[in-house]
């Protein structure tokens, strides 16, 4: 048996650049989070040689290509376990529309998995660059990269997605006291609505190539918002959220509603510097930065909503439990 856990993220400057529509043209970057809520995959040999399958529905088939979970198919391809398995998938936010980037955690999660059910070590840039390629290339998902990257290296990073196609990954130097400051003034709450973020996704794909400028500028405040972490100026990653929310709503129709906008409002009326809706938008969680000392009157401005707390997660998508088939003999 073998189960791994794998981190869901906050993207906090750069979302939208990450497509390859845009990075391979001008190129991308992004300032990511992972945080301690995650996803986990357990694969368990089974006697026989039928695929079980445990998710929000079960499947019990003979062959791969007979799954319907698309994600589970795709990685078993991928992989090549074709038989005999028992996959369990579980996490600590609903899987679809939170916009913490859950589905791309569950790729990462299957590709960890299955690769350690196999005796197989792999690298997090492999389980980033296969878990987009699934998603993207052979799904064709309309997403960009930033989710499977920030799965698999965890901690806080600066991504830059170049040109050439490739990605640079730059751990930032800040202390673990920081970075737990920031996620301290970081306040998460469930909007209560959910949304197809694929299709607000395909429309702000399709618009890049008249929103180029906004984009770009979104992009610089990837390298903003990293000097502002490096210098400790945690307050100016709140306004910095401020204006990249304002950038974010102008990239589709569907980002954000009147009934977000209202909750956004009342949560700046209380003291909270900036936020933005997390991931593509249109529901899921609302990130908001909040100094410390005015975190009482924006939970009372928005006690209707679920809050979520969480601290920042260090690692990436790794094996927490491996009982090898071969142990006992």
């Amino acid at each position: 048996m073998i189960i791994t856990q794998t981190p869901l993220r906050i993207s906090l400057a750069g979302g939208g650049t990450d497509f390859p529509e845009f990075f391979l043209q001008h190129g991308g970057a992004v300032l990511s989070m992972a945080i301690d809520k995650y996803v986990y995959v357990i694969t368990k040999e089974r006697f026989d040689d039928r695929i079980y399958i445990n998710y929000s529905r079960k499947e019990i088939v003979d062959t791969a290509d007979e799954i319907k979970h698309d994600l589970i198919r795709e990685t078993m391809r991928k992989t090549g376990i074709t038989r005999g398995v028992e996959i369990t998938t579980l996490a600590d936010v609903p899987s679809e529309g939170s916009g913490l980037g859950s589905s791309s955690s569950i790729t990462v999660g299957l590709l960890n998995c299955f690769y350690a059910y196999k005796g197989i070590q792999v690298t997090a840039e492999q389980l980033a660059r296969e878990a987009a390629e699934i998603e993207i290339d052979i799904l064709g998902r309309p997403i960009g990269l930033q989710d499977h990257y920030v799965a698999a290296y965890g901690n806080l990073h600066v991504f830059e997605f170049q040109r050439d196609g490739n990605v640079g990954v730059e751990r930032l130097e800040v202390s673990e006291t920081v970075k737990r400051r920031l996620a301290s003034n970081l306040l998460l709450f469930y909007t209560g609505r959910t949304r197809n973020s694929y299709e607000i996704l395909a429309e702000q794909q399709g618009n890049i190539k008249e929103r180029v400028a906004e984009l770009c500028q979104i992009r610089e405040m990837a390298f903003e918002a990293r000097a502002y972490l490096l210098s400790h100026s945690l307050d100016d990653i709140g306004r910095l959220l401020a204006r990249s929310w304002e950038q974010k709503k102008r990239l589709a129709t569907r980002i954000t509603t009147p009934v977000i906008e209202e909750m956004y409002e009342r949560a700046i009326a209380a003291g909270a510097l900036g936020g933005k809706l997390a991931g593509a938008g249109g529901g899921g969680f609302l990130v908001l930065y909040c100094p410390s000392e005015r975190h009482g009157q924006v939970r009372a401005a928005l006690s209707a909503l679920r809050e979520l707390p969480f601290l920042p997660e260090r690692y990436g998508s790794k094996v927490i439990f491996n009982i090898s088939r071969y142990e006992w003999k």
